[in-house]
Formats: C-alpha cells, structure tokens, sequence
C-alpha cells in the first residue's frame, strides 16, 4: 500500500525505471511496477538523517561497513521495489550497482505525519523481508520518539521506543551505542 501519488498510470519493468532514474532530475521510489515521487526533505528533517550520519560514520571507520544517505537505493527483490531510506549502513560486500544497496544491515527513515502510514507498515512488511537486516529505525521529526525494530537471534522483531533525550541505543550493526539527544542535536522538540 502506498500513499504517495504514482507518476503513471501504467506499470513499468524494474530496467525502464532504474534507466529513467539514472536521467532523473528527482527522486523516485518504485514499487511493483510503478515509480512515486519523493517529496523533498525539510531542514529538520535532513538535520536528523546528517546526525545519524555523521556517528555512524565516525562509528564505523577502519570497517568493512560504509553509511549512505538518501541517494542510495535500497532492493527488495522478493517485492521488486526499490526505495531511498534516509540512511542506510551496509557491511557486506555489494557490487550490484553504485547506486543500489542489495544487502543493508541498518535502515533509517525520518519520519514525518506524510509519511508515517508508509514507514510503519509498507516499508517495514518490505526491509523485515530482508535477510542482512538486523535493525530499523523509525525517527519521528517532529518530537522524540525513535522506534527500533532489532532481529532477534531466532529472527523475530523486536520493538523498543525510545523518548528521552538521554536514552541510548544499542545497534547491533554498525556495533555502537547512539543516544537520543544525538539524534535531535541542534533541534528544539518538545518530549510527548
């Protein structure tokens, strides 16, 4: 299910759409057959995703893993959609494209009123699918709120929600501890 306006009306293969992006002048995700246009990110909005950024990266030099933010797609094959997570760590080798990330172990999707049906449920039924997922991240912009869904050791998800400023998150990949505050840095939110 999908809430954002499709640019079609007919379906396209998934070559066509990786083509036409390539061209593209603005982002679009691609699901079953048809692309949606991306809504542009707001100043809050990208201030969470470049803090999270900037920790993960710090977290995961002299790794394997590398952290990409928001032009870099993430494929499901099982759905056949491709999708922009805000940020995404990857720690496996993946050579399908520069532009693709086939093996993600961390997502993070900034979420906005817009957008939160799509992140809570199309796009968790979608990366849960994923066997090199071990954690999801759901960010609320608009106050403190981080949803974290960990795969547990028999492959079940797990929730934990975090909303104080001095909570810390244990990812399991990248392996590091990331606290709320650093998440809003440099944001006035208001706790719920």
């Amino acid at each position: 299910m999908n809430t954002a306006r499709s640019l079609t009306t007919t379906l396209i293969s998934e070559a066509d759409y990786l083509t036409s992006e390539q061209q593209a002048t603005e982002r679009h995700e691609y699901v079953r057959g048809q692309a949606y246009l991306i809504a542009r990110a707001s100043k809050r909005h990208n201030r969470i995703a470049m803090n999270c950024v900037v920790q993960m990266t710090l977290a995961t030099r002299n790794t394997a893993c590398n952290v990409y933010a928001s032009e870099v797609k993430v494929h499901s094959e099982k759905y056949h959609c491709y999708y922009y997570p805000d940020v995404v760590v990857g720690c496996e080798p993946d050579e399908a494209s520069d532009y693709i990330l086939e093996q993600p172990c961390l997502i993070v999707e900034v979420s906005s009123d817009s957008t939160l049906r799509k992140d809570y449920l199309e796009k968790l039924l979608v990366y849960q699918t994923m066997p090199s997922l071990q954690a999801y991240l759901i960010v609320a912009q608009d106050k403190i709120q981080v949803d974290m869904l960990v795969r547990s050791a028999d492959g079940l998800w797990e929730l934990q929600q975090f909303n104080d400023l001095a909570a810390e998150l244990n990812l399991p990949c990248p392996l590091m501890s990331l606290q709320v505050a650093t998440i809003y840095e440099g944001l006035e939110l208001l706790a719920d």
